[in-house]
């Protein structure tokens, strides 16, 4: 057992693909690497403690909003049959809460790291994502597996809710602004209003969520082939059928006009919607760091530009 264990892990946007992949559709899912999670373990005696930006304190007191990572640990303790071992673990991050941007996912997969780390036990990627979900599915009820797989992945993940993801490749020079609207997200209350009007208008719904699958495959084409006017139509047809889904916000709506009239060739919400995080494509720099720029001025709470080619 090490006296000092690490664990990290970074946040992630979905580029297309959210709610369709809750009906068995498939979504492409980022990692942003310079978004960072870290979880630090230090060997104590007896006290079990934990100190994050929501919680400092001993780690049986936790609030109800950090349950999922209180499970996920009492979980790793017996797995290593150390449940009274004490440790202090102190959670730091760059990562907005409720955005979308994965942060409790990306909590559960540093903290996993960090244990078995301190535990001095190899940890395979599947073992990971397994243990990772333990915290998730406390959290969102019946999580896809798509924020743990891609805070914890390099390149860009193909997922299908149920089956083996996979990297993809990126063949296409651009760039991403991501952009906050200060609001936070509610994940439950978005799968929710897709469900319901699943049921109220039926056949109508169920062509959207159909539709979001048949642009994400040409999302991932456009990417391998390098073709910035598909991937463009992709993007901007996806954000059209979640805005029929019920899942957009004025405060989404705005940034995503401010985006297309200040030189994006795409825009769309990321995530769950109803506020959150919105995502735009530029084709240069230059473009991108203006864009991140009127966005700002616009009322996004934060900004962030990546290289679409970040994996390469």
């Amino acid at each position: 057992m090490k006296n000092l264990a690490t664990g990290t892990s970074h946040a992630k946007i979905i580029l297309i693909g959210e709610h369709g992949v809750v009906y068995g559709q498939p979504a492409i899912a980022l990692p942003i690497s310079t978004i960072q999670m870290q979880a630090v373990i230090h060997q104590r005696d007896t006290a079990q403690t934990v100190k994050s930006r929501y919680f400092n304190g001993d780690f049986n007191s936790m609030t109800a909003n950090l349950g999922g990572i209180q499970a996920l640990i009492k979980t790793l303790l017996n797995r290593f049959d150390a449940p009274e071992q004490g440790f202090d673990i102190h959670i730091t991050s760059d990562i907005p809460s409720e955005r979308g941007m994965g942060s409790s996912a990306a909590a559960a997969v540093a903290v996993t790291r960090a244990f078995y780390d301190f535990f001095e036990q190899p940890l395979s990627h599947q073992t990971l994502l397994k243990t990772a979900n333990v915290a998730e599915s406390y959290t969102h009820g019946q999580p896809s597996g798509l924020d743990v797989a891609t805070a914890s992945a390099k390149s860009p993940v193909w997922f299908v809710k149920g089956r083996e993801n996979y990297p993809i490749p990126v063949k296409l020079p651009g760039y991403l602004v991501i952009a906050d609207t200060g609001i936070k997200s509610q994940t439950k209350v978005a799968v929710a209003t897709v469900k319901n009007l699943l049921v109220v208008e039926g056949e109508n719904i169920q062509q959207r969520i159909d539709d979001l699958g048949h642009l994400t495959t040409l999302t991932r084409d456009a990417l391998a082939n390098g073709n910035m006017p598909e991937l463009a139509r992709a993007l901007n047809g996806a954000q059209d059928d979640l805005r029929s889904l019920g899942v957009s916000h004025p405060a989404l709506e705005q940034l995503l006009a401010v985006a297309r009239q200040n030189g994006a060739v795409a825009a769309k919400l990321t995530g769950s919607g109803q506020g959150g995080c919105m995502i735009a494509v530029a084709p240069e720099e230059s473009i991108a760091n203006d864009l991140s720029q009127k966005l700002s001025a616009a009322g996004a709470t934060a900004t962030w530009v990546e290289p679409l080619l970040a994996n390469d």
